[in-house]
């Protein structure tokens, strides 16, 4: 009878047992019709033939479909995402458990192809890019990367649709840019995974979606009433002090004369930098005006060059202190502690990052 060869190379291939031993089937099949049908007769019955068609089939619908599977892996953009919006994260085997969570892992488990459509989500998502690029990027497999760069591409996307976060995704290309920069010098020590040609393919396309926010252009509103600048002068500055970024400040004071005199407020910078920064770290930074008073806006840039800033995300991540289950918030995830709420833990983007050291 037929035997189908499992070679993991192929998809399989017909052999028969003759005299001789075993016989490739397929190369029989090129001799002539006659010799062909003599032979099949000699020890193969009629049965058994039509058997061998049937199978031979079969391999020629698994070797399409296979091809087919290769093709598409090739040309389009697989995303490699589970239903699951939790994750339960290990640092060492036990005996219910073996193996340990690594950064790539929770990255494809976690919901965060999802996760930047929510507008609380979306700054949170793009710090831990951030973080990935800088330093974690040859920490993920390879179906990690692949997800990283086709959420990269939903989030550049996203910004060229809403024209929002343009300065954000920026800096964001900009870091990876320059990571993979020094990555792909590396090539021959097993610091990438893939192909240099794939690589250079990707960096090439990061260039061109910085050249496509750099040509954005920025569509007015066809809406024709109340503007920001019609506001009474108190509910605008209420609404300046509620922005955490010193640059937003400075371009929201390039649109109006008169949102250039309020931008320049010192209650507003000083604000800035209490919410920033510690008292401690203020009084290191301390620069003086010509009148004898505290410039708060050239020391909150001065104090940004020196210290990071203070984050704070509508939303994050959370890690279960009873269970040890990575989640976003507001998602249920199976908890036998009497109070789930209670063990639960906000993670920052780079607490996230800090829990897959080991």
């Amino acid at each position: 009878m037929p035997f189908l060869g499992q070679d993991w190379r192929s998809p399989g291939q017909n052999w028969v047992k003759t005299a001789d031993g075993w016989t490739r089937f397929l190369a029989e099949r090129e001799n002539s019709s006659g010799s062909f049908a003599s032979e099949r007769n000699s020890y193969c019955r009629k049965e058994d033939y039509n058997k061998e068609n049937i199978l031979n089939s079969m391999n020629c619908d698994v070797a399409v479909k296979k091809r087919k599977k290769d093709q598409l892996n090739n040309k389009t953009k697989i995303q490699y995402f589970h239903q699951e919006k939790w994750i339960y994260v290990h640092k060492g085997s036990t005996k219910e458990r073996h193996g340990y969570c690594t950064l790539g892992e929770a990255f494809n488990r976690l919901d965060f192809s999802s996760a930047i459509l929510d507008s609380r989500r979306f700054n949170y998502v793009v710090r831990l890019l951030e973080l990935i690029a800088k330093s974690q990027l040859t920490s993920l497999s390879g179906i990690a990367q692949k997800n990283f760069m086709n959420i990269l591409e939903k989030v550049v996307q996203k910004v060229l649709e809403d024209q929002q976060n343009i300065r954000l995704i920026r800096e964001l290309l900009q870091t990876l840019y320059l990571s993979l920069c020094t990555l792909v010098q590396s090539v021959g020590k097993s610091v990438l995974v893939g192909n240099i040609n794939m690589w250079v393919h990707r960096m090439e396309t990061i260039l061109h979606w910085q050249q496509q926010l750099n040509n954005i252009q920025i569509t007015r509103p066809a809406f024709k009433g109340l503007t920001f600048t019609d506001l009474p002068l108190c509910l605008q500055l209420n609404i300046m002090q509620r922005l955490t970024d010193g640059r937003d400040l400075v371009s929201l004071g390039q649109v109006a004369p008169s949102l250039q005199v309020l931008s320049e407020d010192r209650l507003l910078w000083k604000k800035l930098c209490h919410y920033h920064f510690t008292d401690r770290q203020i009084r290191k930074r301390l620069i003086m005006s010509e009148k004898g008073h505290l410039d708060w806006k050239k020391m909150y840039f001065k104090l940004v060059r020196c210290y990071p800033r203070k984050e704070q995300y509508g939303d994050s991540l959370q890690l279960c202190r009873h269970c040890h289950i990575l989640s976003w918030k507001g998602t249920d995830h199976p908890c036998t502690a009497n109070n789930p709420e209670g063990c639960l833990t906000s993670l920052s983007p780079q607490d996230f990052i800090n829990l897959f050291r080991f």
